[in-house]
């Protein structure tokens, strides 16, 4: 038999101020639920109830700075820190802000899949997939040589967490794959010992991408979670959980917060996910987003902040239109980039010379939109590359040459951005792993932006000129 812990009159008044309260979230949050993606980009779960009763009627969510939170008396402490009633207690923990950030993320995220999700925000997108990872890298008996299977097209920064923290420094082995578009490579790679294969698609330079229910299929056939880092999709252009994802990952830097102007990142959990480890706490396969939020994320520390929570709910508002309207700028120079002669490759899941882009073309398009016949609209998003002829130091060339075109790491902003892979994001993976990873130095990475495209066009068109 369980048995029934009972608590003082005091703990158990809080209890049931809480349970009433639940009830009111639980209605609407079913009310958001049959939103449109874009009312729940503008609201999330912020209600007029809420706004009235916690916050002086205002029509945007708070921005809570404060550390800590207060109690009223020590049997509320108590119901807080036992986790019996809602609380943030201490923003490494929880903050209300977070919790609005994380609410929206969670429903855009679940948007007519046929789940529901939970989300756990965190300090960068770094930090998220570490998050995600390292609760599946446990080792359940001594002498296990354990492994997790990763798509070798992935950010530098994705690349060095696996191949140098938990490969190199912790003995856990990585299996990449070369070809993430083949299915069958995918299932070479798992075996009774993997715990997680990982996926980000379109990937960051080479615009890499997967069948992601051949994939989801093949992890779940051995009860491990399929990881899918969708940053430069973003819920917009794909909901990876409506094809059998377990866990989505964003750095809530890039295309979400496209003002730039905060740091963050998110994983968002299908309820439930698809796990063999042998985890005895009831959220961690019914709830992992939130079982990640509740355990090592307290423990570990990667609290995100506020303000950035703030930003990223600002931004996330328009995510939508704004999605469209650089995937469609976006296009325009990817195809006039065909042209010029001096350049010898484009790399955009849009064009229909690519490769991989019937593949893609099944998995992205604009969420709630229609071209007539009741069919959403293909969208393949902000980031493309191209190369340029002859030695690395023409790729130079022309990207000293940007007069408009920012020359920075970043991606997914607002302003068009331009990086050359090879000597940033990805330098430190070396030329071997570059290599692997279709990476070469002639390759220019281009996150288009909200400028007229004619504008990126002519400064790509002068600063080729320089050729």
């Amino acid at each position: 038999m369980t048995e029934t812990k009972t608590y003082t009159p005091g703990v158990q008044k809080y209890i049931d101020e809480a349970k009433r309260l639940q009830v009111e979230r639980d209605e609407h949050l079913a009310r958001a639920r049959g939103w449109k993606f874009d009312t729940i980009a503008v609201h999330g779960l912020y209600s007029l109830e809420e706004s009235y009763r916690n916050n002086q009627g205002a029509l945007i969510e708070p921005l809570y700075l404060s550390a800590s939170q207060s109690y009223r008396d020590s049997d509320e402490l108590e119901a807080a820190l036992a986790y019996l009633i809602p609380t943030w207690c201490y923003t490494r923990i929880a903050n209300p802000t977070t919790y609005y950030l994380e609410w929206a993320l969670a429903l855009l995220e679940g948007y007519r899949t046929g789940y529901e999700t939970s989300c756990c925000a965190t300090s960068s997108g770094m930090a998220a997939i570490a998050m995600a990872v390292d609760p599946f890298l446990v080792k359940q008996k001594e002498g296990e040589k354990i492994n997790f299977v990763s798509c070798v097209k992935v950010y530098g920064g994705t690349f060095q967490l696996f191949n140098l923290r938990r490969g190199l420094e912790r003995g856990i082995e990585v299996r990449w794959v070369l070809h993430p578009e083949d299915a069958e490579e995918w299932k070479s790679k798992i075996d009774a010992n993997t715990r997680f294969v990982y996926m980000e698609g379109p990937s960051n330079p080479q615009q890499g991408f997967c069948d992601i229910q051949a994939v989801a299929d093949a992890a779940h056939a051995f009860g491990i979670p399929f990881i899918f880092d969708a940053t430069c999709a973003t819920p917009a252009l794909t909901r990876p959980i409506a094809h059998g994802a377990d866990i989505v990952i964003h750095s809530l830097t890039k295309s979400i917060t496209a003002g730039g102007t905060a740091v963050g990142g998110a994983l968002i959990s299908r309820k439930p996910i698809t796990t063999n480890i042998a985890n005895d706490h009831p959220l961690f396969k019914a709830s992992f987003a939130e079982y990640v939020k509740f355990l090592p994320y307290r423990d570990n520390g990667p609290a995100s902040s506020p303000f950035n929570a703030m930003m990223a709910l600002n931004d996330l508002r328009t995510l939508r239109t704004r999605m469209d309207l650089v995937s469609r700028s976006c296009q325009t120079v990817a195809e006039w980039l065909g042209k010029p002669p001096r350049v010898y490759q484009v790399d955009f899941l849009g064009l229909p010379s690519h490769p991989l882009h019937g593949l893609a073309e099944r998995y992205m398009s604009l969420v709630d939109s229609n071209d007539g016949t009741g069919h959403q609209l293909p969208r393949f998003g902000h980031l493309m590359s191209f190369r340029v002829d002859g030695p690395p130091e023409n790729a130079r060339k022309v990207y000293d040459g940007f007069k408009m075109i920012y020359r920075a790491t970043d991606l997914g902003r607002i302003k068009s951005v331009a990086t050359i892979p090879a000597i940033s994001t990805h330098q430190q993976q070396g030329e071997e792993a570059r290599r692997m990873a279709d990476v070469p130095p002639q390759l220019i990475r281009l996150c288009v932006g909200g400028e007229d495209p004619a504008d990126v066009i002519a400064d790509l068109e002068q600063a080729l000129a320089r050729l």
